[in-house]
Order: C-alpha cells, then sequence, then structure tokens
C-alpha cells in the first residue's frame, strides 16, 4: 500500500509546491512552472515577466525560498531555476491573468476578449480561443459565456495535446467570471497538417488600431468625427450645417500677393521739413 500513497501524495505535493510559488511570485508575473524530482536534487523551472523580483538583491529573495521548500515542503536540495518569457502574448496563463484585470476593473467583456485575441493573433499563433463564462452583466444577472477564437485549435486526440491552455477567476461584484485562454503556439507542427501549412485567419495583419486626433469645441474634447459625449454641439463644419458646400457656390479667386514693404536703409537719411520763417 505504499507505493500507492507514493503515487497518489507526489501529485498532491507538486500541486502545493506550484500554489506556493504563485502566490509568492504574483508580482513577478508568473507564466509557468515545472518541477522534476531526481533522486539527488529537486529541479524546479519558472518562467517569470520580471526575473529580478525572483532573484532579488543579492539573490536574498530566491535563498528565502529555496530555505522555505525545505522546511515546509521537505523537498530534498531544492534547485530553483529562473527563465524570462520572450512573448508574454503567447503565454495563455499571462493573457488570462490581464484579461481578468481588465474585467474586474469594468471594461466590457466582449471588447476585452477581442482585443486580446488580435493581439494574439498578431504576434503569430496558429490559433487561439478565449471563453469567459459566469454572470456577464450587472448584478443579479443570469450566468452565460462568451467565446472568441481564431485559427487551427483541435480539440481532441493527440493534437489536442500540442495546445497550451490556462483558466483563471475574476473576482466582480456580480460574481465570479472564469476565463479559459487556449494558445497554439507559431511553430507547432500538428500531425493532420503539413509543416509548412497556412492557416487561414479573419484578422488581417496590417489591421491596427488608429487613434484619432481629438479636436476641441466649445472648450469641450471630442474623438474625430461625430458628435461629442454630451450630444449637445455637433462638430462645425466648412459651409454651416450642410454636408458639403453649396451646389451654387463659386470659388473664390486668389487674392494678390503683397508686396513686401523695403526696409529705410541707415545710410540714406530722411529729408528735414523746412522751418516757417518768422515775420518780420
Amino acid at each position: 500500500m505504499a507505493i500507492e500513497e507514493k503515487f497518489i501524495n507526489n501529485p498532491i505535493e507538486k500541486y502545493k509546491v506550484m500554489k506556493f510559488l504563485e502566490n509568492e511570485l504574483d508580482r513577478a508575473g508568473v507564466a509557468s512552472i515545472e518541477i522534476q524530482r531526481t533522486p539527488i536534487v529537486t529541479r524546479i523551472a519558472i518562467e517569470v515577466l520580471n526575473p529580478g523580483r525572483v532573484i532579488g538583491k543579492k539573490g536574498k529573495t530566491i535563498n528565502m525560498l529555496t530555505e522555505t521548500l525545505k522546511k515546509k515542503f521537505k523537498l530534498d536540495n531544492p534547485q530553483i531555476s529562473v527563465v524570462e518569457v520572450k512573448n508574454p502574448t503567447l503565454e495563455p496563463s499571462l493573457v488570462a491573468k490581464k484579461a481578468t484585470k481588465y474585467i474586474e476593473m469594468g471594461k466590457k467583456v466582449r471588447a476585452v476578449l477581442h482585443f486580446l485575441l488580435k493581439d494574439i493573433m498578431r504576434n503569430g499563433a496558429l490559433g487561439a480561443e478565449i471563453v469567459a463564462a459566469g454572470k456577464i452583466g450587472a448584478k443579479g444577472a443570469r450566468s452565460k459565456s462568451l467565446r472568441v477564437a481564431d485559427g487551427y485549435i483541435p480539440k481532441a486526440g493527440e493534437p489536442a495535446r500540442l495546445v497550451r491552455e490556462a483558466h483563471v477567476s475574476a473576482n466582480t461584484k456580480s460574481g465570479i467570471i472564469g476565463v479559459l485562454v487556449r494558445i497554439a503556439p507559431p511553430g507547432t507542427v500538428f500531425p493532420d497538417k503539413p509543416e509548412n501549412a497556412v492557416v487561414e485567419s479573419r484578422i488581417r495583419e496590417d489591421e491596427r488600431y488608429v487613434k484619432t486626433e481629438r479636436r476641441e469645441y466649445r472648450g469641450r474634447r471630442e474623438g474625430g468625427g461625430g458628435y461629442n459625449r454630451n450630444r449637445r454641439y455637433p462638430p462645425r463644419r466648412e459651409y454651416g450645417s450642410g454636408g458639403g458646400a453649396p451646389k451654387n457656390a463659386k470659388p473664390e479667386a486668389p487674392k494678390p500677393a503683397e508686396k513686401p514693404k523695403e526696409a529705410a536703409k541707415p545710410s540714406e537719411k530722411a529729408p528735414e521739413k523746412e522751418k516757417p520763417k518768422e515775420a518780420k
């Protein structure tokens, strides 16, 4: 019975260690944690956005973590290796955390999902899927789910193991909203697809968010085109309130250019006025 207990307890211990490290290194932006046990050492590989927060000044933070893992979880000779994440937009856990942060701030869920999906596909992913489920809406609303997807995402069989996924929950006033992110990273070779296959995407490569210049009307700011926010003052136009120039409008003749006035030379003196003669 001892062997069976060992197989049961090992995954539970790994899960506890991973949760402990995620909570301790939350500010560093943990992407993934891998634990590998050998007869001599226990290797822990952590992928983070900011490795400096994990290492600390002169290795102080990482030494404290190793001591805690020895005492609290009784790991044999733990060795922590820190790796920096190259592209955070292709890491499902970081994308899910970003989505939950925006949702907790009060952003619209549908707009957040579409924004993150476009960001993932622009960075070269073969496919992506984001699902948000829970009480999306005001307080007292029924639970529902929103799903956005693009590219190629296998759902079953051996190809599904090549897709990376993560699930994070957002705590809002109306309730908990779960966000599931699944990403097929670039360079993945699927058995049912040729090596250099082109995956069709609905998002064009040249599609970008264009910021319009803000203009001011009567002391109020307005974005490019349309009415301003309070809907009181329409934007000014060149020809009154109409949509364009009147039909019978004649083009104005160009005004002649004025000649620049020549400045008086310093050598030339202005003629002196004659003084009136005194009466004798």
